[in-house]
Formats: structure tokens, sequence, C-alpha cells
């Protein structure tokens, strides 16, 4: 029946049920997935079970009542194994590293819900009008079978920057969906593997995901669809598929109905600009083939400035050009360029500048044809020949930014004026001023310290998948993820009084040395619903604070050698642990508060702060070479100004010390004075 519209569900599903049940009989072959903790997750996250060969994927299949999502997940594992991944555009498997790059912005609302489009669109241009309206909705997208090759037959741009991702070429790919939703519940949603009730609920309740079903599945691939309804997932039938389970739709009203069912809300404003603004483009990037035009990046002055101006100064929405625009430029070149942004408001203050300031990178790239990087006066910018030949100019991206900023800060900004210069001497006046206000700035905020404040803040968006994570935030210690400061928090307060970051009083001193406060512990214990008593900021031994499983990576105490390992999640090797990254980050996400181990960000490595109550960086003894490197023009400083010149030479990489008896062989060898420190245990 393959290849046809099948009427009748119920029998479809019994008969590929059989199919799938026939078929795990044959499978021949060990198989497994690299770059993950998590095995084959859905079986794991069912039974706890991890599956690797025949045997036992006979026996989770047995477990689990003959489970179509689980045969799907073997069966689709062991030919990976004997034939390997498929080649481009289609991602397979999709790594844990990624899918904790994407934890803040699935908390942060730039990801709103998931989508999965299986099947064979009947008509190419309709199904791209549909994920167009997904990226627009601020939806991340997943698409497995004829799908793929119909949306790049319409040029439709796929991958994981433009928040459509082609798993696989055929319907059974689509496990792959429903594998990343098993891992974000253990990873972020403390979720135990082989707790199948708690995950079937937070399936349900917290993973907003729709599956939308094109013709042409065959009936093992509707019996698999129909599984993933035990997840809570709405199934919208696009193929003329009747089952009073499943939701038929057309592709008009698809996405309204499907996000509707979910309680998935979002108020879309168009912005009267010849290219689509979401999100979904903000990961993109435009080379320099694509490119029509570009600024700044060493190649040309550039800068970027935010100033607040006082009520009625300012004309809302208005957008001046000073200079030549995108039409009189030289296609490929660089050209000058300066944006200014002019806000005004009521409860708008001088200290917001440099924190809506940001906000331009990510508004920039939200355009589909426009690229941003940096910050300040380095920023690089690019225009793509597609966006070009669309119509689109500099004028635009002042449009968009204007629009942008008025969106997301309604109660905050009455009027957003911008003032967009291509001319070179003007750009070059406006950066020599825009250097003496970034230097005021700095010194406004350099130095500060944990002592100088009585209120630190907390964090509770990653709450939308751990209940119980709470991230405390001091002027010493970012978010763990690395994305907000203390300032980011004070600010985002003021904004947004009732929002996910709160005013923490220190309270009463317990331990100077651990950095626990009597406010501090009673602020997270209602914050975290009562399963967290204690709460030490500068401690990976006692009461360290709880992980979302977003952070950027892990410090871990290394007995051994009496210190302490930091890994970050871009290292996919073996660690002297004897444990990777993702299995690190599989021990402790979720909201777990595991002493020895600490979610951290990597500026946190920085910090005066950083891992105190064990000794401080002194106790630093590996690190990845990567991250080494990424750090060393400020780290070499800062050790030393400690009074240590010859420490980061001394600390370990993967090239120097791969193993613990490595290792315990190379410290000694170098003097490194976590030796000689204090006992750990």
């Amino acid at each position: 029946m393959e290849g046809i519209f099948l009427t009748d569900v119920t029998l479809a599903k019994k008969t590929g049920n059989e199919q799938l049940k026939n078929k795990m009989a044959s499978i021949s072959r060990e198989f497994s997935y690299e770059d993950t903790a998590y095995h084959l997750p859905v079986s794991y996250a069912l039974t706890g079970i991890a599956v690797h060969d025949r045997s036992t994927a006979s026996d989770v299949f047995t477990k689990t009542g003959s489970n179509p999502l689980v045969a799907a997940e073997c069966l689709l594992a062991e030919t990976t194994a004997a034939e390997g991944k498929e080649p481009a555009p289609y991602t397979g498997f999709i790594s844990d590293t990624v899918i904790r790059k994407l934890g803040y912005s699935l908390v942060d609302g730039s990801i709103l819900g998931l989508a999965l489009l299986v099947g064979t669109p009947k008509s190419a241009e309709s199904a791209a009008a549909i994920c167009r309206e997904l990226q627009e909705k601020y939806m991340l997208t997943f698409l497995s079978g004829g799908v793929i090759p119909s949306l790049s037959s319409a040029g439709v741009k796929l991958g994981l920057d433009y928040r459509l991702i082609p798993l696989g070429s055929k319907p059974l790919h689509s496990v792959h969906f429903v594998d990343i939703v098993a891992r974000v519940a253990m990873m972020f949603g403390g979720v135990s593997p082989g707790d199948t009730h708690r995950l079937l609920t937070y399936a349900a309740e917290r993973a907003k995901a729709i599956v939308i079903v094109f013709p042409g599945l065959s009936d093992e691939e509707i019996a698999f669809v129909d599984g993933m309804r035990v997840l809570g997932f709405p199934i919208l039938s696009l193929g003329e598929y009747e089952s009073g389970d499943w939701t038929p739709a057309t592709p008009s009203d698809v996405v309204r109905t499907g996000m509707d069912i979910k309680g998935i809300r979002v108020t879309v404003t168009a912005i009267p600009i010849p290219m689509a603004c979401s999100p979904a483009f903000e990961g993109k990037s435009i080379r320099k083939e694509e490119m029509q035009v570009e600024f700044g990046g060493g190649r040309s002055p550039a800068f970027e400035l935010l100033r607040m101006r006082n009520p009625g100064e300012i004309e809302d929405g208005k957008v001046t050009v000073i200079g030549p625009e995108i039409g009189s430029m030289k296609e490929g070149a660089a050209y000058p360029l300066g944006i200014v942004i002019e806000v005004s408001g009521k409860t708008m203050k001088k200290d917001y500048e440099p924190v809506l300031e940001r906000r331009i990178h990510n508004f920039i790239n939200y355009g589909e044809g426009s690229w941003h990087v940096a910050q300040r006066d380095l920023i690089w910018v690019r225009i793509s020949k597609e966006a070009f030949s669309k119509g689109v100019k500099i004028e635009h991206l002042g449009k968009l930014l204007a629009s942008k900023f008025r969106m997301d800060f309604p109660q905050l900004l009455d009027a957003v004026a911008v003032t967009l210069i291509t001319d070179q001497d003007t750009v070059v006046a406006g950066k020599k001023e825009a250097e003496k206000i970034y230097e005021e700035r700095d010194a406004r905020i350099k130095g500060m310290h944990d002592n100088d404040v009585d209120t630190y803040y907390s964090c509770t968006l990653c709450q939308t998948f751990a209940p119980n994570h709470v991230c405390v935030i001091t002027p010493e210690r970012p978010a763990l993820c690395g994305a907000i400061s203390w300032l980011d928090g004070k600010i985002a307060y003021e904004i947004s009084p009732s929002g996910a970051n709160q005013p923490v009083e220190k309270g009463a001193l317990v331990n100077a040395q651990n950095g626990e406060f009597e406010g501090v512990n009673r602020f997270v214990k209602k914050a975290s619903h009562g399963e967290i008593e204690r709460c030490s900021l500068y401690s990976v031994m006692e009461f360290p604070m709880t992980c979302c499983g977003c952070f950027e990576a892990i410090a871990l105490m290394l007995p051994e050698v009496n210190g302490i390992m930091v890994v970050n999640r871009e290292y996919k090797g073996m660690t002297p642990s004897g444990m990777t990254f993702s299995t690190l980050a599989g021990t402790i996400g979720g909201g777990a508060q595991t002493p020895g181990f600490a979610g951290i960000s990597k500026n946190y490595i920085l910090s005066d702060r950083f891992l105190q109550g064990e000794g401080g960086i002194e106790r630093l003894v590996w690190m990845p070479a990567q991250l080494k490197e990424e750090l060393k023009p400020r780290l070499v400083p800062l050790l030393a100004a400690k009074g240590h010149p010859d420490l980061f030479e001394k600390i370990a990489d993967e090239n120097s010390a791969a193993t613990i008896e490595d290792l315990t062989s190379f410290l000694a060898r170098v003097g490194h004075p976590a030796l000689a420190m204090k006992p750990l245990m």
C-alpha cells in the first residue's frame, strides 16, 4: 500500500506493527550512536536499558509492548551501523552537544515549540509555505521523507542554521525527532532513564511538539507515526488519512491548528521590508561568494551605538541613511558603516544602554539576508546577493532594528530612531565618539565584585525544562549558560519585574569561603520547590549550584591528582576522568545538585571566585587545548597577576595528558601547585 492514501489508519497501524515486529527479528549486528550519553535514547528513556545489540533490542521491544518507536529506533540504528549515515543534506542522529547548544534557545522564547514534517507533500510550494510559517512563528522544524527533496526543489534552504533540519530520506528517520525529546527530558528535565510515567508526563506537558503528516506512508510508517501520540504529540493529517486520533488539516491552517492544540502562543507582526524576519534565520551565515556587500570586519571602519534620549527628542520609527545606498556600491566590496540607535522611554535608564545595544546583533541576524557578528567597533555586517535582488537596502536594516526594539521592549521604549551611516568621514568621526562612550561604560562596571552588592539575581528561564533548577547570578559568577551577567539580570528584572530574573537578597553569611548565604538558601529552597536546601556559589564539593543542562562547561574534581578538571561542551574526546563531556553532562543535568560536579560558564574560569571553596584557579589541572587557547589572552595575565606566571603551561590538555595516569605524571613533572594543596577528600 506504500505510495497511496490510506483511509483506515487503525488497520494500517495493526499491519504496520506486525511488519516492524518481524523486521526486529532480522537485526544481526551491534549498533550505537556517537556523541551521546544516552545510547538509543528512546529505548533508554522508556526502560533504562542501554541497547547495543539484537538480544537487548528484542528484550526492550518486548518490555515496551512491541512499541513501534522502539522498533524504528533499533532498526534504524542497525542500518546506520551497517551502511553509515546518509550523506548531506541529511543529518541523521543529532549529537548531545548540538542539543545542549539549543538549550538556551528552547527557554528564552526564540524557539516556542518543535514541529515534525513527515512524508511527501502534493505540492512543494505548499510545503515551503508551511515551513516559512513555522520559521516565522519561532518553531524549530524537523523533516523526514519525501518532504526534504520537495523543499530543496522549491529552493528552500535547509539546515540547523535555518531551523529546518533534514533528518533523513525515509519517514522512519523521524525517530530522531522523538529521541531529541527523550534526551531533552533526561538532560534538562531530571527524568531518570526507565521512569516511563514521568517521561510521558514530561513530554505531554512540557514538550511543545506537533507532527504534520503528508501522503504516501506505508503501514509500518503509519504505525510508527501513530506511536508518537503516547508522548502527547498531536498528529495532523494532510494526506487524507482518516482516524479519530489524527486531526485533519489543510496546508493553510495546519500550523495554526497544531499550535492551538498544544497551546503554543505567538504574536508575529510583519515588518514592512522585502525580507523575512525571524529567529529562525539567526544562526545562518553569508559566505563571501553569497554576499552583495559587507561592512567592517577589519576591512572597513564600522561601529554600533545605542544612546538614551529624553522624551520628545526623537521621532519614533524614523530611519535616516547618511551616505550611499547599496545600489551604488560595488558588488563584493567592503564599505564603512555606523549604526546609531536612539531610544527614549519613561522607564528607560542610561545603565540599560549596553544591554539593549547587544540586541542589535540578534535583530540584524533575524533578517533572512542580513548577517552580523561581534559588537561595538568590531562589528562585521553582510547583505546577501539574494536579499539585494529582492530590493533590500541599508534603509531596511534601520526599519528592522526600529521595529524589533519597539516590539521586544514595549514597556520600556516609547520611541526608537535609527541612523545608518555609510559615509567614510562621518563613520570615522562617529566611531571615535563611540569609543569614548564605550570606555565610560566600562569604567562604570569594571572591577565590580560580589562584596560590592547586597543583591544577586536569579534566572529560572530553564525551569521550562528543568523544573527545580535555579541559577544564582553574581557580579563575579555569570549564569552557567554564559548568556546572562549580573547586570543583565538586574536590568531584566527592572524591565520585567515578574520575569525569570528575580532579586536574591544575600542575607547573613554562612560560609565565606564557599559563598553560602542565608538569603540565597531561602530563595533557592523556595524557587526549587523545596528540593534544594542549601547552595554554595563558589564550591564544587559542598552544595554546588544545580544544573539545567545548557551549561558551557563542566568543572569536576579529580581526587587522584587533588585537582579540578574543566571540559567544555565543544570538546568531543575522552577526558582523564574516563568520561566524555556528553557522559558527564548526562549525570548532572535536570536540576540536580551533584557534589564534585558543577556546570559553569567559560567566563567563570576567569573570575576571582572560580571554585574559591576548593582553593581557586590553583586547582585547575586540565582543560581541552581548544578551550585553553580561547582563554589564553585573558587567562595568562590573570594568572601572572595572582603570582602564578607559569601556571598556564602547567595546566594539561588532551595532548599532554589523555588519561588520569598521564595526568598524574605530567603534574608531578611540571610541579603543579594542586599536588601540594589540602586534599579535596
